[in-house]
């Protein structure tokens, strides 16, 4: 058969067929691609960081209690003080710490003939690593296992806590104080019996001298009736705080420990007073300790709200 003539604008019109095929298909995708790089900037964005907290710094520990409190909390026999003796029992003694922006306290004790007593503060303050999680939160977690340690009782004793008393309301109980006198050694066998559980013996027995906690429901601030002096939260101080207190006996006298702990933003703070008698008939009295305790706690904490 004869072979058919080459057109050559045939082959032009199916070139160009073929180009507005392409250019059609390539037009179509369009979309899709716009869509992914809509959707890879979207994942790309992130959710802002959670806010820090409102403390990135902490105050000297030692200085931050006012002379007076430290002076009502830690009294006297009646007995004036050198100016150097005045200055190392209201002072203080400092914390040694790794990093002072982190975490202060400080340690303060007045022995005298009549007895002894120990305040302590601590000052942490609490920061998140996690950018979804705040300063403060962390803090409240952190705060949270504190008051979970100490089994405060949830939402109180079912009373409402008793308002911390003024300066001088607490200076006028002073001279009703009961009587302590304690040493160092006392203090340190008895310290780990602060939860009323004594250590085992060789042969399965507390040794001697081992604290206990006491089973007299008038002294037991754990078993007042009213709530007044029981461990507790304490729904008018900081963001969150509670208040804890231990009455503890060993062969050697007895100490009532009083902790008080609270919160603001991120930073924690714990107070722990302590009353240390060789005198059992001398009991230490739970609403005075607890009044004082309160009663620093709320000066600290409107010194870090400034």
């Amino acid at each position: 058969m004869p072979r058919k003539p080459f057109v050559p604008g045939a082959a032009v019109v199916v070139a160009a067929a073929l180009a507005a095929g392409l250019t059609g298909c390539t037009g179509s995708s369009s979309p899709d691609s716009d869509a992914g790089d809509a959707k890879s900037g979207g994942a790309a964005t992130s959710s802002p960081a959670a806010e820090p907290g409102r403390y990135q710094t902490l105050p000297e520990a030692c200085g931050l209690p006012s002379r007076g409190v430290i002076r009502r909390m830690l009294p006297g026999d009646g007995q004036a003080l050198s100016d150097t003796e005045a200055q190392k029992v209201y002072g203080g003694q400092a914390d040694i710490t790794y990093d002072t922006d982190r975490r202060v306290g400080c340690r303060w004790t007045r022995e005298t003939t009549a007895g002894t007593r120990h305040l302590g503060l601590d000052i942490q303050r609490v920061v998140s690593y996690d950018s979804t999680v705040s300063d403060d939160d962390k803090a409240q977690t952190v705060y949270g296992k504190k008051e979970l340690a100490a089994q405060i009782p949830s939402g109180g004793a079912g009373s409402p806590s008793p308002a911390a008393p003024s300066p001088s309301a607490s200076k006028s109980k002073e001279k009703g104080e009961g009587v302590v006198t304690n040493d160092a050694t006392d203090k340190s066998a008895t310290d780990k019996g602060a939860t009323g559980k004594s250590p085992a013996g060789a042969k399965g027995k507390a040794p001697s001298g081992s604290p206990s906690q006491t089973s007299d429901p008038s002294t037991d601030p754990s078993t007042d009736p009213s709530g007044s002096t029981a461990p507790r939260v304490l729904d008018d101080l900081g963001d969150a705080a509670f208040l804890n207190d231990k009455l503890v006996t060993a062969d050697s006298g007895v100490h009532r420990d009083v902790t008080v702990v609270f919160r603001t933003s991120n930073v924690i703070v714990k107070i722990t007073y302590d009353q240390w008698s060789t005198d059992k008939t001398m009991l230490p009295d739970s609403q005075e300790l607890q009044d004082k305790a309160r009663s620093l706690a709320t000066e600290l904490s409107d010194s870090l709200s400034e």
